[in-house]
């Protein structure tokens, strides 16, 4: 089975089986009814990916890639926070009158700092430090700045990502602080997978590890049956990921620049709820 499918599955069934609700907790989230959508969860989880092995892609249910990697340059590559920039409506809930978000995720990592080598924002920074500096341990970005949540729509969930060099290998930490096990779980491990491939292409290096630290990992009241479907299921094997071989400049990556091969997937579970 897919690698990414037995770590879901595994994790599924720790926070149902010994994991803590909030059902007697005041909670932010609410279902289009108005109710307040609670969760059962478990703290601290942590999984490991190695994109050496294999593509981190769920089979227990066909994700939209193409979906997610034109989010992920959205907010990596475009660096915006207007979902007009966006070619789903994955954000149309948080989004004001004019499209923004706020001064969150894009917005972030596009503001500009002076260094010694020069004027760069948080990407550009990466860019040149795995290229400059690949044995510092200080390459890293954060989307959590506390000057500006005020102005955010949404804290950032996944907000900070750390990346390592060893050897000829890059590995990168993605720090979660919350994470909606059935709808955003699989959505980002794949998308940060495929950010650690166009580094490390860019970069002249060999993708290696995911680590997906989560903090509060947790599955909405509404959405138990259908995970407990999903556990039913058998998983295929991991497809491969295909990879542009002409594209050698991280801001020259468009969705066409990825395509998985051979990937079978079962077809979407029931329409599932979404808690804002």
């Amino acid at each position: 089975m897919s690698y990414a499918d037995e770590v879901f599955l595994a994790n599924c069934k720790e926070i149902l089986a010994h994991g803590t609700w909030d059902t007697d907790l005041p909670v932010r989230p609410r279902w289009a009814d108005g109710t307040p959508a609670h969760t059962v969860k478990r703290f601290g989880i942590v999984n490991r990916y190695d994109l050496r092995q294999e593509f981190p892609i769920q089979t227990l249910r066909k994700m939209a890639f193409r979906n997610a990697v034109d989010e992920l340059l959205w907010i990596w590559q475009r660096k915006s926070n207007n979902i007009r920039d966006l070619h789903s409506h994955i954000w149309d809930a948080w989004a004001d009158g004019d499209g923004s978000i706020g001064k969150a995720y894009g917005y972030q990592l596009g503001v500009k700092h002076q260094y010694p080598e020069g004027e760069m924002d948080q990407v550009d920074r990466v860019l040149y430090d795995l290229k400059h500096n690949p044995a510092s341990r200080r390459i890293l970005t954060s989307l959590y700045n506390h000057h500006d949540l005020h102005d955010m729509r949404l804290y950032p969930c996944a907000w900070s990502v750390t990346f390592n060099v060893t050897g000829n290998v890059l590995n990168a930490v993605l720090n979660q602080r919350s994470q909606d096990m059935l709808t955003a779980n699989g959505w980002n491990v794949m998308q940060y997978a495929v950010l650690l491939h166009m580094l490390a292409r860019v970069s002249g290096l060999t993708p290696g590890e995911l680590v997906h630290v989560i903090a509060d990992a947790h599955i909405y009241d509404r959405h138990v049956s259908v995970v407990e479907e999903l556990l039913t299921r058998k998983p295929y094997e991991a497809p491969a990921l295909w990879v542009d071989p002409a594209v050698e400049d991280f801001y020259a990556f468009t969705p066409d620049s990825f395509r998985l091969e051979g990937y079978r997937a079962h077809p979407l579970a029931a329409p599932i709820p979404v808690a804002i």
